[in-house]
């Protein structure tokens, strides 16, 4: 597969993947008490940071999108 996420979409990614992260295992809200919030967001920021990494992502692809200039 060819890389589909450009730069400034992987940073953004990236940082919501942490964010995400953080919300469900150390931010102490109320709100992350409840297990499928707090399971949902830890699932979501670990698919938003391997994104990040691989530069790939599936919806993209199946869309045809990207956010990477052209080469």
């Amino acid at each position: 597969m060819s890389a589909n996420v450009g730069s400034i979409d992987r940073i953004v990614r990236a940082i919501l993947g942490i964010a995400l992260l953080w919300f469900a295992f150390f931010s102490g809200l109320p709100l992350a008490d409840s297990p499928a919030l707090k399971y949902g967001a830890a699932i979501l920021g670990v698919v938003m940071l391997a994104v990040a990494v691989v530069r790939v992502c599936p919806i993209y692809s199946i869309f045809g999108l990207t956010t990477c200039k052209a080469r």
